[in-house]
């Protein structure tokens, strides 16, 4: 299938709307790519598919789910060993509010 369905003028105005700058070369080139992405969209729209049910989805339908299990349990120790000031188990910051 040697058919162009796309133009250079078609092209060009596919690239001037996501701000791209083209080589002629380029041009060229995505002309061919394009038209044969079309081609190969009409061998697909030539299947039957009559006897296939519409669907949203091609994959598993929802997230998989997993136990909810702690696995960082809290160690005070740890995240104050670099404090400057502590009080207890707590930050020890300067009053800043009067």
């Amino acid at each position: 299938m040697n058919r162009s369905k796309i133009g250079r003028e078609q092209v060009r105005h596919v690239a001037r709307l996501a701000r791209l700058e083209l080589s002629a070369e380029e041009e060229e080139r995505l002309e061919h790519d394009l038209s044969a992405i079309l081609d190969y969209v009409d061998k697909l729209n030539e299947l039957d598919t009559s006897a296939v049910e519409p669907t949203a989805q091609v994959g598993e339908s929802g997230t998989p789910m997993r136990d909810d299990e702690v696995t960082n349990e809290p160690a005070p120790e740890a995240v104050l060993a670099n404090a400057p000031a502590r009080e207890g188990t707590l930050f020890k910051v300067p009053k800043i509010i009067e």
